[in-house]
């Protein structure tokens, strides 16, 4: 609307022009005649409109200006505005990447307090194991004569304790004292193996056991049934139970009972050993307890 405005009042100016210039003296004749005719008037008028229209013109270039200065603004502003979006947007993913490596930074030095001190502890174990390595050799030394005299002193308790379960004892035993002059078995091994014979022997004190044996009876052998109370009853037992003996310990031999004393009950016994009967209380002949001096 603005260009045509413009393009309206050049028109105008034109045509006052143009009336200014019939106006216009030529001559003297032609001056009296304007001015019979009243055109000094007009002329001051089309003067002054022409000025108006300058004016407006001169206006209208001004707004155009001003209108593109505004939308330029408008432009920059915008850009202005996507810029700091953008840095708004990575100022905050920065910001959140920041927390996040925070956190893991955190996680780290809790992990690497707990590495220390693992590391402080494998250490010290190396430290132990150094030690131990050194002396290794002189706890060799004397693990073997101290595994020889534990052979030497459970040979000694099998052969005074009572004679149960003797050829099974002695090969025991005997299997120790092979094993000691073996070079594929370590000390450590050959120490194992006396340890695990002691628990057996002590196994012995708290078990009740029966089994089938031969024994002396006026020079001749003869199959009875034993029965073993711990280490404080050993007592046989003919099949036909006729014959009932107890193991005398103080006198190293058997000592044969009254047939009519004990007989039920080691018979009873025997069934209980074998688990063929419900465990109850016996009546058996027990030594009484010795003073150790």
């Amino acid at each position: 609307m603005v260009s045509f405005f413009c393009f309206g009042c050049v028109g105008v100016s034109v045509i006052f022009n143009r009336l200014l210039s019939r106006c216009t003296p030529v001559g003297g004749v032609t001056a009296r005649v304007a001015e019979n005719r009243g055109c000094g008037p007009l002329r001051g008028v089309l003067l002054l409109v022409s000025a108006s229209l300058m004016i407006s013109v001169a206006q209208a270039t001004d707004v155009d200006d001003v209108v593109a200065a505004e939308k330029a603004k408008i432009g920059a502003a915008k850009s202005s505005q996507q810029r700091v979006d953008t840095i708004a947007d990575e100022a905050d993913e920065l910001f959140q990447n920041f927390k996040q490596v925070n956190k893991q930074i955190e996680g780290l030095k809790v992990y690497n307090a707990q590495l220390d001190a693992q590391l402080a502890d494998q250490r010290q174990t190396i430290t132990d194991l150094e030690s131990s390595i050194e002396n290794a050799t002189l706890m060799e030394r004397q693990i073997t004569p101290l595994t020889l005299k534990m052979i030497n002193a459970l040979e000694q308790f099998v052969s005074l304790d009572m004679p149960f379960l003797l050829d099974e004892r002695r090969d025991r035993i005997a299997r120790l004292h092979a094993n000691l002059s073996r070079a594929d078995l370590s000390s450590a091994e050959k120490f194992r193996q006396v340890l695990e014979a002691y628990k057996i022997e002590s196994e012995y004190g708290a078990r009740i056991d029966s089994y089938t044996d031969t024994v002396m009876m006026d020079g001749k052998p003869r199959e009875v049934i034993l029965l073993r109370v711990g280490r404080i009853a050993l007592i046989y037992q003919t099949p036909d139970q006729q014959i009932t003996a107890a193991w005398d310990q103080r006198s190293g031999s058997w000592q044969v009972l009254d047939s009519g004393d004990y007989r039920s009950a080691v018979a009873e016994g025997i069934r209980i050993a074998r688990k063929r009967a419900a465990v109850d209380m016996l009546q058996l002949p027990i030594p009484a307890p010795e003073v150790v001096q």
